[in-house]
Parts: C-alpha cells; structure tokens; sequence
C-alpha cells in the first residue's frame, strides 16, 4: 500500500485551503482515471505528481504519483505547516446587508469582530430593505498580494465573512446577509409605484470599503450601537421601528462562544445556520 503523505498535525487545515495549495504548487486542472473518489493532479497516470482520495468533501489521503518529485513536497510541507497554518493574524473586511439601518458602529473587543457603517456614498434603502454595512473579523494571513497565498487568505476571508453574517443572522434583530458569489438573475418590477416595467437583471451591490485584508480594526465611525440586556432584547420583539439596528450586551461573548466551538462542532452549527 502506498504510504500516505497526508500529515495528521493538518487536521485543522481547512479542506479548501488545502486544495487551493495543491493546485498552486502542484499543477491544475486535475484528472479522475476510474475511481471517481480520487482525483489526479495536475493529470492522471504518467502526468501524476499527487493523487488525492475523497471521502464526501474530505481528502482521507494524499498518495504519490509517477512524476512525484520528493523535494517538492517537502517544499509544500514547510509551507503548509509555516505561512498556511502558522501566518499573522490579519483583519479581513467585506460588505454584508441588514433590515435595520446601520448607522454606527460596535466592536468585539474578546472576539476581534466589528460592525461599521457603510462609506456615505453607499446607495442605501429604506428600513425593511437590504442595507449595507461593513463587517471586520480576524483571519489568518497566508501571504499578501501579489503571492499566490493571496488565494487562501482571500478565500478564508470570504468564508469566514459569510460564517460570521449567518451567526449575526441568529444573534441581531432584522434579517443579517450577505451576497452570494454567484449571483441571481431575476424578473423584477424597475418601475415600482408607476406603471409596471418588467426586466430580467443580476442581483448585485457594490461600494468601495477599502482594501479587503488589514493590519488591524479600521477606526470607528459616527456614534456607537446601542446596547440592549440581552434577555430583554431577545424576549421583545423588535421590529422595524426605524430606531436603526441595537446590539444584545452580550454579542462579544456569543461570537467568542462561537469561535472557541471544536472544528467538527463549529461545521455543523455552520452547516445548520445555512
């Protein structure tokens, strides 16, 4: 039997992560060659320098190929158990959307995440709609741009930001979301309040926030969210009243409850929030 490459101190290396390095450093597109549950990179039989078995999502084992190169995996090792899984932390930003009106900010001071307004040139809707705001979590950085690590820190980025608005999802008042990657089509009415004028269009939004990973939390901006007694916040209900969006008093210590979860635990509370 071949020996198994795949390192047991990689247990919390995020699948994704680990694929995207392999495909970086190994070659792409990848190649299936009978089995449908092992995947050959960058190509099957003569071509192959790794082949990765599945089992559902996980990769269960990593064995070599006919053109592995020893010195390269020990190159991609280092690598992994260095920048992938031991870099800086980092703060990632993106934009999510909340029924309330967001129009200050809060911040976890345990939990590293924060709320911020959107810029003032952000199009906004009325209370009831999809309004933006900026949501900053800690990520850990696997290499700056122009590296190809970029990849993985823009990737943990993106999941980590549509974890985190799920979980607010559940945590703040109104209906907390994000876009997805790849958006909608639709019919929709672009006329509302006078005649009807039907068009089929792309769902999307976009406002220029900044750069997307840095070094630490941005400054606050406008006055701080209010802070409600959580028992109290969770046992009224809020509704739209045009007060703008509060924060339970313990929010910092839910998201800290949250992100201290085992990997197993936090994946399936992640899978039920979606």
């Amino acid at each position: 039997m071949a020996e198994n490459l795949l390192r047991e101190s990689w247990s919390d290396l995020d699948q994704a992560d680990l694929r995207v390095l392999l495909q970086e450093r190994i070659g792409q597109p990848g190649q299936y060659d009978g089995d449908e549950n092992v995947i050959h990179l960058p190509l099957a039989r003569e071509q192959c320098r790794v082949s990765l078995t599945y089992k559902g999502a996980k990769i269960i084992a990593i064995e070599s190929g006919p053109a592995f190169d020893c010195e390269e995996w020990d190159r991609i090792c280092a690598e992994i158990e260095g920048p992938i899984m031991k870099g800086p932390l980092r703060v990632g930003r993106d934009i999510s959307f909340n029924t309330k009106g967001v129009g200050g900010w809060w911040r976890g001071e345990r939990s590293g995440v924060q709320i911020l307004p959107a810029p003032e040139n952000a199009p906004r809707a009325n209370e009831g709609a999809d309004n933006p705001f900026i949501l900053e979590f800690p990520i850990r950085d696997a290499g700056v741009w122009p590296t190809t690590n970029y990849a993985i820190t823009n990737q943990r980025r993106r999941r980590e930001h549509q974890k985190l608005t799920l979980l607010l999802n559940l945590l703040l008042a109104g209906t907390t979301k994000f876009l997805r990657e790849r958006p909608r089509h639709f019919w929709a009415n672009v006329n509302p309040g006078g005649e009807w004028e039907f068009r089929w269009v792309q769902e999307w939004y976009f406002v220029d926030f900044g750069q997307i990973v840095v070094e630490e939390l941005s400054a606050p901006v406008g006055e701080k969210l209010g802070e409600i007694e959580s028992e109290k916040y969770y046992k009224e209900a809020i509704g739209l009243d045009g007060s703008g969006l509060g924060v339970p008093d313990d929010l910092d210590e839910s998201i800290c409850r949250y992100q201290s979860l085992p990997a197993a635990l936090r994946a399936k509370f992640d899978r039920a929030a979606y």
